[in-house]
């Protein structure tokens, strides 16, 4: 079975430091060079740091539903 090259999917190997990653249910978009006051996460924190009970601050969806949505350097 195929899967959709930018999904996330829990896998931390497949993101860089700097990838964005897009909610796939509301579309919420987590910046590592912003952080996320919501959770007050510093900026800088790349996705794979994240705590593992982080959810979308806009949603409240689990990680695993996040898209790579870019690299961006």
């Amino acid at each position: 079975m195929k899967r959709f090259e930018g999904s996330y999917l829990g896998d931390a190997d497949k993101l860089a430091d700097d990838a964005l990653l897009e909610c796939k249910l509301c579309w919420h978009v987590y910046d590592p060079a912003k952080g996320d006051d919501y959770w007050q996460i510093p900026p800088n924190t790349p996705f794979s740091q994240l705590p593992e009970d982080w959810c979308c601050p806009e949603c409240d969806a689990d990680r695993e539903q996040f898209m790579i949505k870019q690299v961006a350097s």
